[in-house]
């Protein structure tokens, strides 16, 4: 077992939003996204894996095939590999999203940045 604290992977900078890699198991990967206001997720697919995402704190819109949807905190969202999204904080308030990728589809989703 491991047990960890989502808090402890929240951590912001105003050069960008940060990913901080919780779990790493097999093919799946949890992490949190950490936005400031203003910042925002580009547009992008996960091809081969289902995206599950959880809003931690705040609010902000999520874009699928270019359709907008307010979130807010205690939100649960499901992107299938087909959908294209991205994310903005649209808020005054900073956002963490908890999110759990079923397959990591890259080395390179599964890092950091």
């Amino acid at each position: 077992m491991e047990k960890n604290s989502v808090k402890a992977f929240m951590e912001y900078s105003v050069e960008r939003f940060t990913k901080r890699v919780i779990y790493k198991k097999g093919e799946t990967t949890a992490f949190v996204l950490n936005f400031l206001p203003g910042q925002q997720l580009p547009t992008h697919k996960h091809p081969g894996t289902e995206v599950y995402l959880y809003v931690v704190t705040g609010t902000g819109t999520i874009i699928i095939d270019g359709a907008e949807t307010e979130v807010a905190e205690a939100d649960l969202i499901h992107v299938s590999s087909e959908e294209e999204m991205a994310f903005k904080n649209i808020g005054s308030e900073s956002v963490s999203l908890y999110v759990v990728l079923s397959e990591i589809p890259s080395k390179l989703y599964a890092k950091n940045v």
